[in-house]
């Protein structure tokens, strides 16, 4: 996907880095101090799982997720890069999919991962508190 991304900003003469698995230290390092020094470079492309890990891109202030991850912590964390301490600017964060695809079967496993992590902390669907696992619940989480 990241190579795909590419195509349009060199055609655009848009100011991006690239960050990704495949990267050394060295140019990873380079490339995030890039993006947040140099006003210039206004696109940051990363890898979902190179985006999780403990980055400070308080410069980003918009967030365009493509491939979406079936652990949503995941994108929680990549997301988190944006939105950290000193961030002085609102955070827009965007997912784009496409609709009856494993990415819409992947939006429905994140959804019921959230559900089921909201009630074992107590709360139900709406955000109320729920103090016991319903039969329904036990059903599901038991595969019955």
């Amino acid at each position: 996907m990241l190579d795909l991304l590419e195509v349009p900003l060199k055609d655009s003469c848009i100011q991006y880095r690239r960050l990704d698995g495949t990267m050394s230290i060295a140019a990873r390092e380079k490339a995030i101090k890039d993006f947040n020094m140099l006003p210039e470079v206004t696109v940051m492309i990363m890898s979902l799982k190179a985006a999780s890990l403990g980055l400070n891109l308080v410069v980003a202030c918009h967030v365009l997720l493509l491939d979406l991850w079936w652990n949503p912590t995941t994108e929680d964390q990549a997301i988190d890069r944006a939105h950290r301490i000193g961030q002085t600017h609102p955070v827009t964060v965007s997912r784009l999919m496409v609709r009856d695809t494993v990415e819409d079967r992947i939006l429905a496993l994140q959804e019921k991962k959230r559900e089921m992590v909201a009630s074992a902390f107590g709360e139900d669907e709406s955000g109320n508190r729920q103090t016991r696992l319903t039969v329904e619940d036990l059903n599901y989480l038991f595969n019955v």
